[in-house]
């Protein structure tokens, strides 16, 4: 049965508002494509997964927006105010919201800070850049968004009924959502940074002063904090060429962490778009993405790590002697630019009050400051960090190449034009090839360049530990390099970037590509794409469990989901025999650490739902690691899987911490309320589901390559132990004869309503360890329907 709906008016405001939106996206410059039938057909599969077909892009586009409305219009609606810059308008400035689901910062300085990075100007400059095809894609998701609103205008969810901030979208403001997504891994998460920076008063700070002593593991932390450096979004993804899979075909699983609120959610989706040039996809996607992002076609399968390259750098200005807000390049003065930034506050009577900022940028960017780790606005130096993702409007079309793949070799392709910001892709297909490529965006500065451009060496020194690299400001020549073979000058091309085709197999875990597959090698690589470096324990488990996998015999798609949600935890593996070998030996004197010991000796050093004691390794290793000295076997570089290990628990300095550390995580445990014994899933649940659903699963520092975590990082307490991040789409897929074989979950459900069924139901499959099987072709499709099919005709 269908519904086929034409778009007519209504006679509310909102409405009015939505078909003038929709009238002015009928017909778009540059000859985008508008042609077809004009109709989305929308067809719905078990856990609300939607597959949307149309014969051409903007229809596509169109039908699925108005789908992920369906599930998410409030979400979307409140994402909307963010990037209007109206937070504190409509929510009042001192409270605090997530930029982007990260960064937590008061509504004031979110919208300050949309004042200061939006230029609509230039986002349509980019637009019209880009292919007919992609600008088509924008037009339909705008008017398909609007398209919803206009017919739900009086029955929207509880979230954002009848609200005043519910507005239909913009062309310019799904942009700016697409730009905000982008620059999340460089100057949004300095946002607050660039804010601060202000000119320092004469009597503040003089050059005579000595450079303050920078504590560069505080520094490191800043950076943590921020998403720098080990983002809290992270992920697993393995690949599987033919010489290791049952079938010969290439197998992929794909296992993304990221946030279970806000934007950053994924949403399942399948498209099919009918037309001349036509694809049919399937997958999951972030933000609001007319494209799948994460997800498989016909022929191949891919997914998306977050890469450890660099999306900035930063550049130290030799200020001109007083005056602060000029410095010198190449010895010759030049002025900052002051911008004064306004917006609107909702006073507590809810009146508003207009308030004024000062944004100073320079020829490298805005000027930030991060005192903890150094960077501070002196009368003789100041920073400014240089965004390579500013702009960055091409991944819509990497993805589209993406869709039409059809083996490994056409990925690298559609990443040639330098747009994934971001990401590293992992895929395979149906031929029996594996790929990793770190094809992201990362300026173009090499080895060579950061020796001849090196900053003071305080500023050289945050390097290592804070992920940071400075250039010195003050001469042209330190610009990023550019080679006329890069797409976009100044990043770093295709040619010089890691990308390996293997019949074996490739990993990724968020470490370097360094660590791609034990017999790969890369030479030429910028220190800014990665190094040799094994910041993640889950990667040492990956690189651990493939192995000891592959010994058993050939992959299955079966055998990797039983190995990922194994929940094996690897940092117990290597530290539990030295801890209860002392508690053996030594047995503490603290009633409380001997009663700790008991706990986890009866632990299966796993996580699975019903493992008891493994959160209170949690709470003992959450402090523990920081122990000074804490490695019975330190690291060694020619040993970086295997290395760090075991406790030092011969050294009595370092036993005495341990066992404080243990006496501190059995007193958190009992004071939340809580047996040291319990099982996992008893203390460990959803906390976007009103239902509480026990969940299995470790955290980011435990190496549990299932991992689950909440993004401020709080310790157990009466709730238990919240997850709002962690494993989020996570899919399987192999091939046959007919294509895909996919077996795929969104944890936490397609829709951010808790009154929809699909709020949680996705979360009881993850806990229970169901895999749904997803049907692609269009008989399975058929036969899997529930519901009517909706028919969206475009006015």
């Amino acid at each position: 049965m269908f519904r086929t709906l034409p778009h007519t008016a209504t006679t509310t405001a909102v409405a009015l508002a939505v078909a003038s939106l929709l009238a002015a996206c009928t017909t778009l410059p540059g000859g985008a494509l508008i042609g077809g039938d004009r109709t989305a057909t929308i067809r719905t599969t078990d856990h609300g997964v939607p597959h949307i077909t149309a014969s051409d892009p903007e229809s596509l586009a169109y039908g699925t927006a108005y789908a992920h409305a369906r599930d998410n219009v409030c979400q979307t609606a409140n994402q909307l105010v963010t990037v209007r810059g109206q937070r504190a308008r409509f929510f009042g400035g001192d409270k605090a919201s997530g930029l982007l689901g990260r960064r937590v910062l008061p509504n004031e300085q979110i919208d300050f800070f949309i004042a200061a990075h939006m230029d609509d100007a230039a986002l349509a400059r980019v637009s019209a850049a880009m292919s007919a095809e992609a600008r088509a894609l924008e037009a339909g998701y705008v008017a398909g968004y609007n398209r919803y609103l206009s017919d739900r205008s009086g029955d929207l969810p509880a979230a954002c009924k009848g609200q005043p901030w519910v507005q239909p979208m913009t062309l310019a403001e799904f942009r700016r959502l697409n730009e905000l997504t982008t620059v999340q891994a460089g100057i949004a998460a300095l946002a607050d940074g660039a804010l601060a920076a202000q000119p320092p008063k004469p009597a503040a700070t003089t050059s005579a002063l000595p450079s303050p002593v920078i504590d560069l593991a505080d520094a490191a932390e800043a950076m943590r904090e921020a998403g720098v450096i080990e983002p809290r979004m992270g992920s697993n993804a393995w690949a599987f060429g033919a010489d290791t899979t049952a079938n010969g075909s290439g197998v992929l699983l794909g296992n993304p962490h990221f946030p279970w609120a806000g934007v950053n959610r994924f949403w399942q989706m399948h498209l099919t778009l009918t037309g001349p040039g036509g694809f049919d996809v399937m997958g999951a996607s972030v933000g609001h993405s007319p494209v799948v992002q994460v997800g498989f076609n016909r022929d191949v399968a891919w997914s998306h790590t977050v890469s450890s390259g660099k999306r900035f750098t930063l550049h130290e200005l030799a200020l001109q002697p007083g005056d602060p807000t000029t410095y010198l390049i190449d010895g010759q003065p030049e002025k900052m630019q002051a911008r004064t930034l306004k917006i609107q506050v909702r006073q507590p009577d809810g009146t508003l009050a207009d308030k004024s900022h000062t944004w100073w940028s320079t020829r490298w960017g805005p000027v930030v400051v991060v005192p903890r780790a150094g960077l501070n606005w002196t009368t003789a130096k100041a920073y400014a960090l240089k965004d390579a993702n500013t702009l960055n409007a091409r991944a819509v079309e990497t993805w589209l190449g993406f869709g039409r793949a059809t083996k490994v070799e056409d990925l690298t392709q559609a990443m040639r034009n330098l747009g994934l910001p971001w990401v590293n892709t992992i895929a395979a297909d149906r031929h029996g090839q594996a790929l990793y490529a770190d094809l992201s965006v990362v300026p173009d500065v090499d080895a060579s360049l950061l020796q001849r451009c090196a900053p003071s060496p305080q500023a050289a020194a945050l390097r290592g530990p804070a992920g940071l690299f400075v250039l010195d400001g003050s001469r042209s020549a330190c610009g990023w390099n550019l080679d006329v073979a890069s797409p976009v000058p100044g990043l770093i091309p295709r040619e010089r970037m890691p990308v390996a085709v293997r019949r074996d197999w490739v990993q990724n875990s968020n470490d370097s590509f360094v660590y791609t597959h034990p017999a790969q090698r890369f030479d030429g690589i910028s220190p800014l794409v990665g190094d040799a470096q094994v910041s993640r324990p889950r990667t040492r488990a990956s690189l651990t469990e493939i192995p000891a996998m592959l010994a058993n015999g050939k992959v299955t798609p079966t055998g990797l989901q039983a190995r990922l949600f194994g929940d094996r935890n690897y940092i117990a593996g290597i530290v539990m025999p030295d801890l209860l070998a002392a508690c053996a030996l030594t047995l503490p004197t603290d009633a409380a650490a001997r009663d700790g010991c008991t706990a986890l000796r009866g632990w299966s050093r796993t996580n699975e739902g019903d493992a008891r004691g493994a959160h209170l390794f949690r709470e003992f290793w959450r402090t523990a690691r920081a122990i000074p000295n804490v490695w019975r076997v330190l690291f060694n570089p020619a040993q970086p899987i295997d290395t760090p290990m075991g406790l030092k628990m011969e050294d009595t300095a370092t036993a005495a911490k341990v066992w404080t550390a243990l006496t501190d995580a059995v007193t958190l445990v009992r004071k939340a309320g809580f047996a040291l014994d319990a099982p996992l899933n008893t203390v460990q649940h959803a906390a976007t589901s009103t239902e509480r659903i026990g969940l299995h699963g470790g955290d980011e520092f435990e190496g549990v390559l299932n991992n689950m975590g909440n993004v401020a990082g709080v310790p157990i307490n009466a709730q238990g132990l919240p997850i709002d991040y962690g494993t989020s789409y996570v899919q399987t897929v192999a091939f046959d004869a007919r294509g895909p074989v996919a077996q795929a979950l969104l944890t936490y459900g397609q829709s951010t309503d808790p009154a929809s069924p699909h709020s949680n139901d996705q979360t009881r499959l993850f806990a229970a360890k169901r895999w749904p099987v997803l049907p692609f072709h269009a008989d399975d499709v058929a036969r899997a329907q529930v519901g009517e099919t909706l028919k969206l005709t475009r006015q």
